[in-house]
């Protein structure tokens, strides 16, 4: 019972990520028109460009503790809220793979080269699609709590889940019932180095976590331990000190 209150309490804090107070973004806010959709997102600092993308039904100051600390390193934060997510205007039906599109032409409209990329949860599937779909549009990448399919995530996780979306359907929701469907041996065509991470106590399974680095080239894969899906990424510096020692160590 105790491992089951858990596992429900780290879901409603991944799904609502979106009450993060807009008074914490330390960068300037923008807008932009991608692939049939309006996308918010946060510009902060100076230096190689560093795009974050967050979890499933939050918004980008989930990061505002590794934004500041990546400022401070010498990046530029482009911070995006996913499509129907954090500022954007909500839809009736998600994909992941429009997702990824939605991130392919935000770096190509901005005119982004190769860019670092780090993606939680959501964002790491995202990211991983991205590259997929499109290779080498990033530099190298970080992802965190990631899956490559529903079965990937701990039974209770999907189990709490449909229960939710039964008794209170939501698109977002349903979308991690039924994807994503990658292929781990889709994997095996991303070249640039991914820095793979999740908790001790994540809500992946931790074979699935070593299933998605054994099928990259070029990944890391490091495990938090004593920590969960979110505790050492929100208002917290552990993955914003592991990802910025990662891309220093990659002469990015």
């Amino acid at each position: 019972m105790k491992k089951i209150i858990s596992v429900m309490l780290a879901v409603l804090m991944v799904l609502a990520c979106a009450a993060v107070a807009e008074s914490e973004c330390i960068g300037e806010h923008y807008t932009i028109d991608v692939n049939g959709v309006t996308l918010n997102y946060e510009v902060a600092g100076e230096g190689k460009p560093v795009v974050l993308v967050h979890g499933n039904g939050g918004m980008h100051q989930v990061f505002s503790v590794e934004i500041a600390q990546l400022v401070e390193a010498g990046y530029q934060v482009y911070a995006v809220d996913s499509r129907g997510q954090g500022a954007n205007e909500p839809l009736d039906e998600y994909h992941y793979d429009d997702m990824a599109e939605d991130m392919y032409q935000f770096i190509t409209a901005l005119g982004l080269d190769k860019p670092a990329y780090y993606g939680w949860s959501d964002g790491g599937i995202i990211g991983l699609s991205l590259e997929i779909a499109h290779p080498n549009t990033v530099g190298i990448m970080a992802i965190s709590g990631t899956n490559l399919s529903p079965d990937g995530a701990i039974p209770e996780i999907i189990a709490f889940i449909a229960d939710m979306v039964a008794e209170n359907p939501d698109p977002l929701s349903e979308m991690m019932l039924v994807e994503p469907n990658i292929d781990p041996a889709a994997l095996n065509a991303i070249e640039i180095p991914v820095l793979v991470t999740a908790g001790s106590e994540d809500l992946i399974l931790p074979e699935e976590t070593q299933r998605i680095a054994d099928n990259l080239p070029n990944s890391t894969l490091m495990i938090v331990e004593g920590h969960g899906h979110e505790t050492y990424i929100e208002n917290s510096e552990i993955m914003g000190e592991m990802l910025i020692e990662y891309l220093q160590a990659n002469n990015y």
